[in-house]
């Protein structure tokens, strides 16, 4: 009934009386004129301004019209050489209110989530833009809008209601009607009824005068939008399906009355086509908005009103626009068309656009603030928190760490407020100006959009109850304002009404609302606090008295919550903290807060209140009984609100810019300038990190495939290294003088590469977090870097146009070429100016000039073809230049250029003809490039807009577009695993790919080459029938209907021939056979040349016999013996050769991944004579907690082993004596001992591609290596002995996935079997004679191993995990009573099986995280996680519940014990009552665990990292040592137990010092540190405490001594800067520049006599940077004098083509002859240089055979030791100049020390210490 008054039509200016202007509203110039033409009354709206010319209907914005017709009908006429504006609010049936705006001052289309800008083209518009103001002689014009098609076309929302309507100048307007009826204007009632026409004439009252015998369209025009209205008579565009895939109206070229020159493409914009329905053959015309033009369309006959013909056009394609994604991911999107060649309307097909819609979805964002870093909100449950991220607002769980956003700005948000009940979120963003608007906070959906009069936007304060809403900021003219909006109706459809608004003088830097009273207010700001109050339509505010501190800046104020809200708590930058009694309006306590600390004390003081200098406070947060403080010094400190003292405090990397407690007050949430986003949780005291961010704009990104890490560069001078998993910052690496420009990781090696402004390209490694090598060939800033996919090329390219080339498959790169003038010169990076085709054959660029493209051959940077981009398009008047380039996929050789003409074109990379062409991709030129991996998907970008094409659609391929970036996208990639985009700018988008992956493969693409040819199964001759045969090929191919992995590899030798058993085994079951006898010379491929197969793969065969065809049974493989015990050599080739294929690192932490190591292996090196040795390796200190199962201990015998690095280490438990059994040389993988404790088997990984992993057997009474084994490829995962230690089994890992069973009588192997999947785990039967039990991804194996005769066959069956257990992936294994076998899973669950029956019958939930360990013994169970716990279960009750089957529940498993230990755990090995063991976990820290006290003692333990320096005491019984995990450690020499550990976390401790015996009282002993952060910290040893931290580097401390009397500290930083301090003060007297621009890599000080070198001073100490400098100075610090002795520099090293990095410079002073510098790493060549201070020349050398990576001279004896990155450390005597090598090191040498005595030698590789016994001193 609500409708039927509005009908058939309803003039709404009747309707409300526009004349008396009681319900609508005018404003500016309106007036009533005579219009001559029309012969009646019509109003006139005019003036310069148009939204201060205008009517508004209804009178007010909360008010609504109501009207539901469905067309809306607009007679006026546009005022000449004017512009105008049109607004409609339309009400949709979600209540949501949308604008439509249509103006000739528009010149594109734009869409939000809330509005449409319609650009609308007026009569006898001409030129380049299309937009413009109304020409002489408008004519009028009858606008027909259909509301439903609006809304539903391009916001896929429905119409529900005409909320308002606003008309501006400048323009004439006689009526508005709306209608549910589609009239023709042109058609009068008589005509119709007369001609019998299907139309619906234009009631008399709307419609307008025509002269006798003239044409309607003569005089006026009539604008139908859209025009595809399924309700229009005439349809000029016929739709082609339905709303949301509705077509666009496309404009009708040649039907204009006069052409329209397209200046501007608009496909990406969706901008609609208004169209005039033009002439028919009787002479009308057509007008229309700027539609999408480029589309093909064709000339079809129409039949219109009274049987005239009229040829029309017609789209070719369909298109969608809709804000679907506005709704899902918050995105605007539409998608669009490119018809590349007409086609005939026979032919022309619906083509199949990208599934689903929209094919991106938002995932993740990283990034915070944008234009202020001070927003950042709690929920009011605390789980949440609300922050902006530029123009999105992100929400994020704390708990799950998952985002949700608010999408539908379009600039940077500049504030936030959330109110009370969390129903309302408001945001203000920085441009457009006084833009706002207000969320549903529970459906993220917009509820309102409008203006503010504030200028710019501030600060927003929403009342606890949501109704007010108060935004602070300046006006036009710079002054503050206050406006205070009722939002009470916004819920129910309403708007946002003004209530008061103030102008003040005075600044404003806060403003909030009192909780307990909406209509009271307090602000603060620079030199004032006032409270507000909001009475009578009106905000009067008064200020407070300040008194004394009424010249302080104020920066924050918060209520306190007392239920009255009496005091006011307010914060100034000058450290002042003001309570203010709110009804007295004064001051009534100060408090200050001071930012040092009392240097005299030996423990840090807390910081107070009282005089002296302030700490700049800039934010303040109040709850019941704490109040939390931020200050820009970066420390967050929580303070009861006595201000007693502080309860607690946080140091953050930069200022803090706004602090919040939660709801609950038990956390504290703050945001810094630097754009870290965390909280701290009270009770737990402890500082999480919730977000890291750049803090300006990202230019590049590159993503790393193996260990899934995503490195950026910004020109916040960083480079940032991330999980892709989680997107946590993994490193940060920071250039304060130069910008990094261009970043690429390496394929496959922990390294990335990055250029910088300064034309310097580097190497950085992430195992070692350092600077491996920089380059510095270029002369320009770096604009863009690539490797090749095989990663033996980098190419680099400087906006000078030089083209640089490395060899990178070496882990220091090396400049192999150079070419100058070859690339375009751009001052700009561009991500996508270098490409590299995926077969590493060719490389792309733009150059020499930037309208050419050049390939170049890769490897020799021979030109092989240059393309003009600009002729590729002759018709144009333009020079095209080329923007980006981007190789598709292999084998395709094609390249994609974008240009500047906003076209992407393919070329052929061989031939360089052009293939395909998307034309108007952007309305800019397309700046970055992305191809998928199966080439389905291209991403381009431009401006701040993504578009997703669908690149195998040959003909009109779909786009959709994605925008939510505030600034222009830099650069657009894939993840390597292809599931997810990322997107980079203001911020780096992380975006779901929801394409489905059953797509036609790019093969099927027309043009492309066809698919490889396939493998027969495993064997050439193998045929599956059957009606599972496709699941069988599936299995055998290693797919499952998806495209093949691995490419056939061809082999010169014929595979080993794989047969499949037709008939049943004596168990009944069917027998799959592999066997890996010689070549069959029968098995070749058609054309004579043989394909090597796969490996041999489990295949699951029926049951045979019944003939029934059941799948799912167990299934058996029966591995043959090789001949004579060992395989062929064809047949080992061949698989070799079949495992080149990578696979992916399983994710499970209980998989061993060997420890990346750069170092090379020295060949040749020969070891001294027995009994001759120099040295003796007394001890190892550390334990490899890198290992898995790599602890030995036997409690009846006493046998305990354990590895640390390539060392078996068997140590004494009760006299701590070592034995060292060294033969390999990597890190040791695993270790396993033989049932009778007589032999012991090791493993380690293999040192090259050439070689092998190592196994070794042990005699373990003689200590000596029995035998060696080689068979796997990568690493070896696991080793058991049989239960009579007859046979060994080895099991590879995930890049290997071998079996192998080895003989332990003749050590030759017996069996090997390549696995389908990666194995973590096995473990031998130890009650069944030769059953070994295997866990792996979803399935758990057993074997059995029957031997006839000489020969074993392997048979195994497989068992899956039930559906009900949910384990996704078995990790642990152990076995029980018999015949239980208790399996670990990735989840956390322990699975019982019943062996015999081969079931799981019970699973409980046993951790958090990844069981890794499992041992069983009697009723008792430990499991050891990933969460770093240790458990004890019982499980007696576990065999009864066996009889039980699947109904068995888990309630009778008990846990009996439990233990945190320092790291997730990797080895454990228990005492057979289960009571006692010992434990190792991934902090190199070997555990004694004792259940029955509960305890847990530390046996072994090590630096986690890297070891840095060690250093002694001056008595010899204590060392230090530090490393890159933030540790100092005191060690008692006579035992090398722990003693002491000083810990900093996040930080590196780089270099070490102990305090001279000369420093005051020998108890009194110091230990100084220099750390990454520029810090220096002194250690009192005695005390066991910090006693001084300083400040006195801003770059990582390198190098640091003690003077010779102790009272002045030596520091020297990465910068080169050597800066002199007094531990006793504080200060840093005297900073020396000298070394600047190189780091300093060693400072040494010793006593200088009397007289010596002729100049004064008490100490001689010298310093060495890297540039190959050293420089010695003579020094009296008691009177402040520093002289330079003399200064050395030395040619740089020359590097062989295997050399690592550049050597450190290393220098001392020959402790045997002061008058001796030895320098070593200074010069050409490896030698060590002895230098004369007194003769001022070299006096000695001696040659090396490789660079010396570290030195230390003996102080007694004559001897020198080097460590060099061979792995190989050197002892020479100086007098003869033997010398003697030894092994022992699985890493580069980095370190060696002699002791003080000369009785000891340390040296340290990575982060394990040796301590050598030196035999002859």
């Amino acid at each position: 009934m609500a409708r039927v008054w509005q009908h058939p039509f309803l003039n709404v200016f009747r309707q409300f009386k526009v004349d008396e202007w009681k319900r609508s509203t005018k404003e500016g110039d309106v007036a009533t004129v005579m219009d001559k033409t029309l012969k009646c009354t019509v109003y006139r709206i005019r003036g310069t301004v148009s939204a201060s010319n205008y009517i508004q209907l209804p009178k007010t914005s909360t008010q609504s019209l109501g009207l539901t017709g469905r067309y809306l009908y607009l007679l006026f006429r546009p005022l000449s050489t004017k512009h105008f504006v049109i607004h409609l609010d339309l009400s949709t049936e979600e209540s949501q209110v949308i604008r439509v705006s249509l103006s000739n001052l528009f010149k594109e289309f734009k869409s939000t989530a809330t509005w449409l800008q319609f650009p609308f083209i007026c009569e006898g518009t001409s030129g380049k833009d299309l937009a413009g103001v109304a020409p002489p002689g408008a004519r009028w014009t009858c606008l027909q809008l259909d509301l439903h098609d609006i809304l539903l076309v391009y916001l896929n929302r429905r119409y529900n209601h005409l909320k308002g309507v606003r008309l501006c100048a400048s323009l004439l307007v006689r009526s508005l009607y709306t209608s549910d009826l589609c009239f023709d204007p042109a058609v009068t009632v008589a005509e119709a009824r007369r001609a019998k026409l299907p139309v619906t004439p234009m009631p008399r009252e709307m419609a307008f005068p025509v002269p006798k015998g003239e044409n309607w369209h003569d005089h006026y025009i009539h604008i139908r939008f859209p025009s595809d209205s399924p309700a229009a008579p005439s349809k000029l565009v016929q739709r082609n399906g339905s709303p949301p895939e509705a077509d666009f109206p496309r404009h009708v070229p040649q039907l204009l009355p006069r052409p329209v020159p397209f200046g501007k493409s608009r496909q990406d914009s969706v901008s609609p086509g208004v169209q005039v329905l033009g002439p028919t053959a009787s002479g009308q015309a057509s007008l229309g908005l700027p539609p999408e033009d480029g589309l093909s369309s064709e000339c079809s006959e129409v039949s219109i009103g009274g049987g005239s013909r009229v040829h029309r056009r017609e789209p070719s394609a369909s298109t969608k626009a809709t804000d679907k994604h506005a709704a899902g991911s918050g995105l605007p999107a539409s998608v669009c068309n490119l018809a590349l060649v007409p086609k005939a309307p026979e032919d022309a097909t619906k083509h199949e656009s990208l599934l689903p819609d929209p094919v991106l979805k938002l995932k993740r964002v990283i990034g915070f603030g944008g234009h202020s870093t001070k927003w950042a909100l709690w929920t009011k449950d605390g789980a949440a928190v609300v922050y902006p991220c530029h123009a999105v607002i992100v929400v994020l769980c704390i708990d799950t760490r998952e985002q949700c956003f608010f999408l539908g700005h379009t600039d940077k948000v500049s504030a936030l407020a959330l109110d009370g009940s969390n129903s309302l979120l408001a945001s203000a963003q920085a441009r457009p100006h006084s833009m706002l608007r207000l969320w549903d906070f529970q459906t993220r959906s917009c509820l309102s959009l409008f203006r503010s009069p504030v200028h710019t936007v501030c600060s927003l304060s929403f009342s606890d109850s949501g109704a007010l809403l108060c935004c602070i900021g300046k006006d036009h003219h710079g002054k503050m304002m206050v406006v205070a909006w009722g939002t009470d109706q916004v819920g129910q459809g309403g708007e946002a009404v003004i209530l008061a608004k103030a102008n003040t003088d005075v600044d404003i830097q806060a403003f909030e609302i009192a909780f307990f009273n909406e209509t009271r207010m307090a602000s603060c700001g620079r030199g004032n606090v006032r409270l507000w109050r909001l009475r009578g339509g009106g905000l009067c505010s008064c200020p407070v008295d300040l008194g004394e501190h009424h010249a302080l800046e104020f920066t924050d104020l918060a209520f306190g919550k007392a239920q009255d809200g009496r005091t006011l708590y307010v914060c100034s930058r000058s450290g002042h903290i003001l309570e203010i009694d709110r009804q007295r309006m004064a001051v009534r306590r100060a408090r200050y807060l001071l930012p040092t600390e009392t240097p005299s004390s030996p423990l840090p003081q807390k910081q107070a209140f009282s005089l002296g200098p302030g700490i700049a406070i800039s934010s303040l947060s109040v709850s019941q009984a704490e109040c939390a403080v931020g200050s820009e010094d970066g420390c967050l400190r929580l303070w009861p609100l006595d201000f007693s003292s502080v309860l607690l405090e946080a140091e953050h990397e930069g200022p803090i810019s706004s602090v919040r407690l939660s709801p609950d007050g038990l956390r504290v949430l703050s945001t810094t300038s630097s754009g870290h986003l965390g909280f701290l949780d009270i009770p737990s005291r402890e500082y999480n990190v919730l977000v890291r961010s750049h803090t300006a704009l990202v230019l590049g990104l590159a993503t790393e495939c193996n260990r899934g890490q995503l490195a950026t560069v910004s020109q916040d001078h960083t480079v940032r290294v991330w999980d892709l998993a989680t997107l946590q910052q993994l490193y940060d690496f920071t250039s304060p003088e130069e910008a990094p420009c261009a970043v690429a990781f390496h394929p496959t090696q922990p390294v990335f590469f990055c250029g910088f402004s300064s034309g310097a390209v580097r190497s950085f490694s992430l195992e070692a977090t350092r600077v491996l090598v920089e380059h510095r060939c270029h002369q320009g800033a770096i604009t863009s870097l690539v490797t090749s996919p095989d990663g033996s090329l980098l190419f680099s390219a400087c906006s000078q146009g030089t083209l640089a080339q490395y060899h990178c498959a070496a882990t220091c790169c090396r400049v192999l070429r150079v070419a100058a003038n070859v690339v375009c010169r751009d001052a700009l990076p561009r991500p996508n100016a270098l490409a590299v085709s995926g077969d590493n054959r060719l490389l792309a660029f733009m150059g020499p000039f930037k309208y050419m493209v050049t390939i170049m051959d890769a490897a020799s940077l021979d030109e092989l073809l240059r393309i003009d981009v600009s002729a590729l398009d002759l018709a144009s008047s333009g020079l095209d230049s080329a923007v980006a380039v981007c190789f598709s996929p292999a084998p395709r050789s094609h390249l994609l250029v974008s240009l500047s003409s906003n076209k992407v074109v393919v070329l052929d990379a061989i031939s360089g003809r052009m293939v395909r062409e998307f034309c108007d991709v952007h309305p800019v030129a397309c700046s970055a490039l992305a191809l998928s991996g199966d080439a389905r998907l291209l991403l381009t970008a431009a401006d701040r807009a993504i578009k997703v094409w669908d690149y195998l659609t040959q003909s009109n391929p779909s786009c959709q577009v994605y925008i939510g970036h505030s600034e222009p996208v830099q650069a657009v990639a894939f993840t390597p695993d292809q599931q997810h985009l990322l997107s980079v700018g203001d911020a780096i988008f992380l975006w779901d790919i929801l394409a489905s992956p059953e797509r036609s493969p790019p093969e099927s693409v027309p043009g492309s080459p066809g698919p490889p040819p396939t493998n027969e199964a495993v064997s050439g001759r193998t045929t599956v029938e059957g009606p599972n045969a496709r699941q069988q090929e599936d299995v055998l191919s290693g797919t499952d209907g998806l495209p093949r992995c691995q490419v056939p590899v061809p082999s010169q030798a014929a595979p080993p021939q794989l047969s499949i058993c037709a008939g049943p085994l004596e168990a009944g079951d069917g027998t799959f056979s592999v066997s890996d006898e010689g070549p069959s010379e029968e098995s070749h491929s058609p054309e004579g040349l043989c394909q090597a197969p796969g490996p041999p793969m489990l295949v699951q065969k029926e049951a045979c016999g019944a003939g029934d065809g059941a799948a799912g049974g167990p299934w058996d493989l029966s591995v043959l013996p090789h001949p004579h015990g060992q395989p062929s050599k064809q047949g080992a080739w061949s698989i070799r050769r079949a495992r080149t294929q990578p696979t992916a690192r399983p994710d499970a932490y209980k998989h061993f991944t060997a420890r990346y190591k750069a170092s090379p292996m020295a060949k040749n090196v020969s070891s001294p004579p027995a009994g001759g040795e120099w040295l003796h390796l007394k001890a190892v200190v550390g334990y490899n907690g890198n290992g898995r199962a790599n602890v030995i201990w036997r409690p009846d015998t006493g046998f305990f082993a354990y590895t640390c690095g390539c060392l078996v280490v068997v140590e004494d438990l009760h006299s701590g004596s070592q034995q060292h059994w060294l033969g390999h040389s990597e890190e040791i993988s695993t270790l396993a001992l033989s049932h009778d404790a007589q032999v012991l088997a090791s493993a380690s990984g293999s040192s090259g591609a050439a070689s092998g992993c190592q196994i070794r057997i042990w005699d373990v009474p003689g200590g000596s290596c029995q035998q060696l084994l080689s068979h796997h490829c990568t690493a070896v995962q696991a080793l058991a002995f049989s239960r009579d230690d007859r046979l060994l089994v080895t099991l590879g890992d995930y890049g290997d996935r071998t079996l192998a069973l080895w003989s332990m009588a003749t050590y030759e192997l017996v069996s090997s079997t390549h696995l389908p999947e990666p194995v973590h785990d096995m473990a031998f039967n130890p009650w069944g004679a030769g059953e070994l039990a295997c866990v792996g991804q979803g399935a758990l194996t057993l074997w059995l191993l029957q031997q006839r005769g000489p020969d074993i066959s392997l048979q195994v069956h497989r068992e899956p995990v039930p559906e009900t257990v949910g384990a996704g992936e078995l990790t642990s294994l152990c076995y029980g009573a018999e015949p239980l076998l208790y399996c670990g899973s990735n989840a956390g669950q322990v699975c019982v099986w019943d062996t015999s029956a081969s079931r799981c019958f019970l699973a409980w939930e046993a951790d958090d995280g990844e069981i890794g360990v499992l041992l069983c013994s009697g009723s008792r169970l430990v499991s050891g996680s990933n969460t770093r716990r240790l458990r004890l279960w019982a499980v007696g009750a576990v065999p009864e519940l066996r009889r039980k089957g699947s109904g068995a529940r888990s309630s009778s498993v008990f846990l009996e014990r439990e233990l945190t230990l320092d790291g997730a755990i990797v080895s454990a090995v228990f005492h057979d009552s289960m009571d006692m063991g010992v434990v190792g976990t991934t902090a190199g820290t070997l555990w004694y665990v004792s259940w029955a006290e509960g305890t847990s003692t530390r046996l072994i333990s090590g630096h986690r990292s890297k070891v840095n320096e060690v250093v002694f005491s001056p008595s010899e019984s204590h060392c230090a040592t530090c490393g890159d995990d933030g540790s100092v450690r005191v060690w008692s020499l006579s035992s090398m137990e722990l003693v002491i550990q000083f810990q900093v976390l996040n930080q590196s401790c780089l270099c070490l010092a102990w305090s001279p015996p000369s420093c005051g009282r020998p108890e009194q002993q110091h230990v100084a540190a220099g750390y990454s952060d520029g810090t220096l910290r002194v250690f009192n040893i005695s005390r066991i405490s910090m006693e001084l931290k300083m400040h006195p580097h801003l770059a990582a401390l390198t190098a640091i001594a003690f003077s010779a009397d102790g009272q002045t500290i030596i520091s020297g930083d990465k910068d080169g800067l050597v800066a002199v301090s007094q531990p006793r003060t504080g200060l840093t007297f005297r900073i020396l520049s000298d070394h600047r621009g190189a780091p300093i890599s060693t400072i040494q000080s010793t006593s200088k006599e009397n007289g010596a070198f002729g100049v004064e001073g008490t100490d001689l100490w010298l310093a060495a940077s890297g540039d190959q400098r050293v420089s010695i100075w003579a020094s009296n610090w008691l009177r402040d004098c520093c002289e330079l002795v003399d200064w050395l520099s030395f040619p740089a090293p020359i590097l062989m083509e295997a050399s690592d990095c550049s050597p450190p410079s290393l220098a001392a002073f020959c402790p045997w002859d002061r008058t001796l510098l030895v320098c070593a790493g200074l010069g050409p060549h490896p030698e060590v240089v002895f230098y004369g201070l007194c003769q001022k020349q070299v006096v000695k050398k001696i040659p090396l055979p490789f660079f010396a990576v570290s030195l230390s001279l003996s102080p007694r004896a004559h001897f020198m030791a080097i460590g060099f990155a061979e792995r190989v450390l050197r002892l020479v005597d100086c007098v003869s100049g033997a010398a003697q090598d030894f092994a022992g090191h699985d890493d580069w040498v980095q370190l060696c020390r002699f002791a003080p005595s000369a009785s000891l030698l340390f040296t340290a590789a990575h982060n394990e210490i040796l301590v050598w016994e030196v035999t002859d001193c």
